[in-house]
């Protein structure tokens, strides 16, 4: 793990000491100020989502055309991918990406199954062959997921919070790891600033989203953001 994921990391396990103290304070002295407080807080985080995910789209949209034409020439098929994915609660929502795959994709992944670099019900593999050459840029960079600002603007899932599982992966969930969407799912978490590329267990990418779920704030998100921007500008997520 690189040296800032470390020190991210760090943070977040001193500020979830911190917050479970406080909410033990809270829970003993049945405390209605800090339940205000946090009802507030998320108030404010929709706000910020709902702002930010309009900006986007408005101040994005000439790269949404550009990659939207590149998708068009380079590979046949549509511009965008269909997401399927599970929300809040276990509700399922369709979500969109820029297709940075191949048209065969999902009817080729069964035949890839058995090189699955990640432990558990999710699928995950580095050289995946169904990716396009244009697709492998999209994705260093997260370009193919800034579709989802729309469903950040929707409502359906937050600038950041746990990434949202395939529908067709949830069915698989343990109980411990459907804990994971007790809140919105996000564009960005922390395990895609602290563990991504270390983690090969889902159980253990489930223990990060849930202590961010444990430790939140604005401020926390806020890290977050700013982390994500910088691995997207470097290229360093995948």
């Amino acid at each position: 793990m690189q040296p800032e994921a470390g020190a991210l990391k760090s943070s977040v396990m001193a500020e979830t000491s911190s917050n479970a103290h406080a909410t033990g304070l809270a829970r003993r002295r049945d405390d209605p100020h800090g339940r205000r407080a946090t009802t507030l807080a998320r108030i404010i985080k929709r706000g910020i989502d709902a702002l930010a995910a309009l900006a986007g789209l408005l101040l994005l949209s000439p790269l949404f055309l550009l990659i939207a034409a590149l998708v068009r020439i380079t590979t046949p098929g549509p511009v965008f991918y269909r997401w399927r994915v599970v929300g809040l609660q276990g509700v399922p929502f369709t979500s969109y990406k820029f297709r940075s795959m191949y048209q065969d994709a999902d009817r080729r992944k069964a035949e890839l199954l058995s090189r699955n670099e990640m432990q558990g019900p999710v699928f995950k593999m580095a050289d995946d062959p169904r990716i396009t050459p244009l697709g492998r840029v999209l994705r260093k960079y997260s370009l193919d997921e800034l579709p989802q600002l729309w469903s950040v603007l929707k409502g359906d899932m937050s600038l950041v919070g746990p990434r949202p599982p395939l529908q067709s992966e949830y069915q698989h969930f343990t109980d411990f790891q459907k804990k994971k969407l007790q809140v919105k799912p996000g564009i960005t978490c922390l395990w895609q600033v602290a563990g991504r590329n270390r983690i090969s267990s889902f159980d253990d990418w489930v223990k990060l989203d849930l202590e961010y779920i444990q430790s939140w704030s604005l401020w926390l998100d806020f890290k977050i953001l700013v982390r994500t921007v910088g691995i997207v500008i470097l290229g360093t997520g995948r």
